[in-house]
């Protein structure tokens, strides 16, 4: 007979007791209020607030509770950044969960349930009281009322850093009450009300969140969009939902490459504040009349209807910064579309099924779509594609970002040298090659990474025979085989930074030139859209997110290669091995047996001992004409004697920058002109980004450095400076002397704006304020998850 352990019987215990409390007060207040449906509220919402009436109780909301309470990320799952979320309420399940056997059940607002009661039945509990409506059981019987309370009841303790009764780590264990459990919540965790380890809200802003939720917590109705807006709205279905087989083909390419931007109609602004933002859906629905979202896993999966329409769904929630990826459609857009996808000379005979191994691959079922067509769609809007994976399914896009190094630029091969019939049959001959993980769907087992390894280890080594083929007689590749954006298109470069766990792309060549590059041509564009955006599950299980990561690694290595097929032929190797130390035999076998093995001598002549160096140059002078220069220092108002004094701070390097957080935000303050917003980003160096576990091990410190920008990169600060212009001389003083933890400690008491500063709230509001009016259509709430406790 087993014996249980004693601490196996207290655990018993212990559950027994906590189901006990839960059970007796869920009595409790089903007897003092009555039991707990969705359908008691509805008597409050049959007359809902007027939008007017909500706009205060929602400025507190958005400022206060959406910055952490937003996407698959926000504690709880509970989505603030709508009514239909917060009636919707919180789930105790992770979304990011890496390690789960199974795929879970998609709860992705507005798509997969519309009804509370439906939400319910997901496991969705209440935060707003669901019982008796009155003004004790609005308060008593409601979670966010309670919390509120309690951060009021229990503030935080004044002091520098919090102590250890507080968890801000991202991946903390999160605790997750019902209103039935939160007395236990309140006894054992009286300092975690809400906001959560920030300052507590002030009293004005306090009465009116409580006075709303006191007085039924009434949300206002669904906008209607305006006149003008909805004649857009239909001249952009009728052109997508046309019902010739060329439209419809192309109509599904769009939509699976737009899936998660925020369209809107830039020549129809009232305003640069006042853009409305629509999400493009399939819907069972035709234009003209109510939409009904077909909910699907993923873009490509098999909607089960007999047509799909593609629809204009208005956002109803919050821009938050992780998510928006503003995409503007006008007039000149629009033609361009109709020259691609419309008049082209070309003929589709059968639409593409839904089956995984056609579907899940855009090499196999856009094959009747001219590749010109395709990539020149990518490339017209190359930072919105390649945010994708950044801001797209994922919010964080946490998956596969620990396979990208910290800074990196971004070229693309123009699309000519991909509009042709022999470059057609190449990657048409190369399907099999280029098969995507997402074709095993959400539940995938974990392959072997040699498996896929061959597969494109016989794709590079087939391009580059079409390559040398293609290059007979002399010919070499150039920098003219490099689009340069028709010498107006400022999508034409691209920086990457990497900050851990998130990541931020813009447009142009931001920073000093970093370790790699990419040059990426049509395949590699389309094969990562479809790997990390279109093709990826944020609710798959380990295997299917584990492929991604591990199929990442090719991607990257052919981007890498592409730019290294532009040094000289006796460099490449030695450069390449360089990107990848202390790696493993695999790997390196496969670099040298295919991604490293185009032979081919460059076109390019090299004057100096440091080529890559002037390969930069050269591609620096190439592109110079379409090189944004919002983020330069230059572009701020700042004096120029300031901007001199504030760019030291990008030339801290090696053990002293390691020190500094990934991103510092930082707002200066001028005389009689706005604030200034600047970013701190710390480029971490990797002997080698492809280790799978263990980065920490893999760093290369000393190889640290920093970017300062004018503006606003990256959507999770670490932290805030506060610093007035005439002060900057003393702040990069401090800066520039970090050497220890005490001395960066130093540094934010001087200069920093903590999570715990009693005015952290008001400097928050302004910071919010400055970003919004410096990029009114880009600008969206930050998200203070990661924010430092140092």
């Amino acid at each position: 007979m087993l014996v249980k352990p004693r601490w196996v019987n207290l655990v018993i215990v212990v559950a027994i007791l906590c189901v006990g409390c839960a059970a007796i007060a869920r009595f409790d207040l089903n007897r003092l209020y009555g039991e707990a449906k969705p359908s008691n509220r509805e008597v409050n919402l049959s007359e809902p607030l007027p939008e007017t009436k909500f706009d205060e109780v929602n400025a507190v909301i958005e400022s206060r509770c959406v910055v952490c309470h937003a996407c698959y990320d926000a504690p709880c799952q509970l989505k603030m950044t709508s009514t239909h979320g917060i009636e919707r309420g919180a789930n105790k399940d992770k979304v990011y969960q890496g390690s789960r056997l199974l795929a879970a059940q998609p709860n992705r607002l507005f798509v997969d349930a519309i009804e509370t009661q439906e939400w319910r039945e997901r496991g969705f509990f209440p935060v707003l009281n669901e019982r008796q409506q009155s003004v004790e059981a609005n308060t008593q019987a409601s979670l966010l009322a309670r919390m509120l309370m309690l951060k009021q009841h229990h503030p935080l303790p004044a002091s520098k850093l919090l102590n250890e009764q507080f968890d801000v780590s991202l991946n903390r264990t999160q605790e997750c009450p019902t209103i039935e459990e939160f007395e236990r919540y309140e006894n054992n965790q009286p300092l975690a009300g809400m906001p959560y380890g920030l300052p507590g809200i002030n009293a004005k802003e306090h009465n009116v969140l409580i006075n709303w939720i006191k007085n039924g917590a009434n949300m206002p109705a669904d906008f209607t969009v305006s006149t003008e807006q909805q004649l857009e709205i239909d001249k952009l279905e009728a052109f997508l939902n046309a019902d010739n087989l060329k439209m419809r083909l192309s109509s599904r390419y769009i939509y699976e490459h737009l899936f998660t931007s925020h369209l809107y109609f830039s020549e129809h602004l009232e305003s640069n504040s006042h853009a409305q933002f629509y999400n493009l859906v399939r819907s069972s629905s035709a234009p003209g009349t109510p939409i009904k979202v077909i909910a699907t896993r993923r873009p490509f999966d098999d909607p089960q209807v007999e047509r799909v329409y593609y629809r204009l769904l208005p956002v109803r929630s919050t821009i938050v910064n992780k998510t928006h990826q503003p995409y503007a459609i006008h007039e000149e857009l629009m033609s361009k579309w109709q020259r691609w996808f419309v008049d082209a000379a070309y003929q589709v005979e059968s639409l593409p099924n839904y089956e995984p191994e056609v579907a899940a691959n855009p090499l196999t079922a856009f094959t009747q779509l001219p590749v010109n067509a395709r990539y020149r769609f990518m490339l017209e809007r190359a930072e919105n594609t390649i945010m994708g994976y950044i801001k797209g399914p994922v919010c964080r896009g946490q998956v596969a970002l620990n396979v990208i190094n910290d800074h990196f630029w971004v070229y693309f091969l123009k699309p000519e040298l991909a509009d042709s019939p022999d470059v057609e049959a190449f990657y048409l001959a190369q399907k099999d090659n280029l098969r995507l993980p997402a074709e095993h769907e959400s539940t995938a087992f974990a392959l072997n990474w040699i498996e896929y390894a061959e597969r494109q280890g016989q794709y590079l080594k087939a391009r580059h025979a079409f390559l040398n083929k293609t290059l007979q007689g002399g010919q070499h590749l150039q920098l003219d085989g490099l689009w340069d954006g028709e010498g107006e298109n400022t999508n034409a470069s691209l920086t990457v930074f990497r900050h851990f766990d998130n990541a931020t792309v813009v447009k142009g060549l931001v920073g000093e030139p970093p370790k790699t590059a990419w040059i990426i041509d049509y395949a590699l564009l389309e094969r990562i859209h479809y790997l990390l955006v279109a093709g990826f599950d944020v609710y798959g299980n380990y295997g299917h997110q584990l492929l991604t990561r591990l199929y990442m690694d090719f991607l990257r290595m052919e981007g890498e290669s592409n730019f290294l097929a532009l040094l000289p032929l006796e460099t490449r190797r030695t450069e390449g091995r360089s990107w990848y130390q202390k790696s493993g035999q695999e790997l390196q076998d496969f670099m040298n047996d295919y991604a490293f093995s185009f032979e081919q001598p460059s076109g390019i002549n090299f004057t100096s001992d440091k080529p890559k160096a002037e390969l930069f140059e050269k591609l620096h002078q190439y592109l110079k004409n379409v090189q944004p220069q919002g983020y330069a220092l230059a572009d701020s108002e700042l004096q120029q004697k300031s901007q001199d004094i504030l760019a030291e701070l990008g030339t801290i390097k090696g053990q002293s920058a390691s020190i500094f957080p990934e991103i510092t935000m930082i707002m200066v303050e001028t005389e009689g002109q706005q604030d200034e917003i600047f970013t701190l980003i710390r480029n971490s160096a990797h002997f080698n980004v492809n280790s799978l576990f263990d980065e920490e091990d893999n760093r290369d410190k000393q190889h640290d450095n920093m970017t300062l920008v004018h503006g606003l990169l990256g959507s999770y600060p670490d932290v805030f400076w506060q610093v007035k212009e005439a002060e900057l001389s003393t702040l990069v003083a401090a800066a520039t002397r970090v050497k220890t933890e005490k001395a960066y400690a130093a540094l934010l008491d001087q200069f920093g704006v903590r999570r715990t500063q009693a005015d952290f709230w008001r400097f928050s509001d302004r910071f919010n304020a400055a970003f919004r009016q410096h990029s009114p259509i880009e600008a969206g709430w930050l998200d203070y998850n990661r924010l430092e406790n140092r």
